[in-house]
């Protein structure tokens, strides 16, 4: 049980007085600066046990599964594997476009930069830790690469002239917009 008064609310160590660290506001949370160690600020008093983050964050927090891919003695390359396959493959695609050795290089290389992100929504599900691919949560990293992959191949297939992919009602909704 806390104690305190109600215009000072307690703490399980026991009431704040007037010579504490925090002062609080009317709705009980701290709003005066706390001392952290090291000489860092923190605007959250963290109560002794609690496993509840803090309201009020003071630093930046790495994404899940943002570690290295591999061991912090490894050479930079190997530590971000994932990224760099993934950006290798969307290189190829775009020197693919960029070169247009082929009839349908644009078709083939934008579907490489698409098949790359993907693979980036793959890699992400798969491995626990992939470096810097990781940018956002877990899943907001799958979706985003996977939406953003599958819209660009979806877009590559649908092309003009001569589609590989078509699909008879966007035709449609295309045509009442132009005409």
């Amino acid at each position: 049980m806390t104690s305190g008064t109600p215009g000072r609310p307690g703490t399980p160590d026991g009431p704040r007085g007037p010579g504490s660290a925090a002062e609080t506001g009317p709705a009980g949370r701290s709003g005066g600066p706390v001392e952290v160690g090291r000489g860092r600020v923190s605007k959250v008093r963290r109560v002794r046990g609690s496993r509840r983050p803090p309201t009020v964050t003071t630093d930046t927090a790495r994404p899940e599964g943002g570690g290295r891919a591999a061991a912090g003695d490894a050479p930079a390359p190997a530590r971000q594997w994932p990224l760099l396959f993934v950006l290798g493959t969307a290189a190829v695609g775009l020197l693919v476009v960029g070169t247009d050795p082929f009839e349908q290089s644009f078709r083939v290389g934008t579907m490489l930069v698409g098949a790359a992100l993907l693979l980036g929504a793959v890699l992400r599900r798969l491995l626990p830790s992939v470096g810097m691919l990781a940018v956002r949560s877990r899943f907001t990293d799958m979706a985003t690469y996977g939406a953003m992959g599958s819209l660009i191949v979806l877009l590559a297939l649908m092309v003009q002239p001569r589609p590989w992919l078509r699909i008879p009602f966007l035709e449609d909704i295309l045509h009442l917009t132009v005409t």
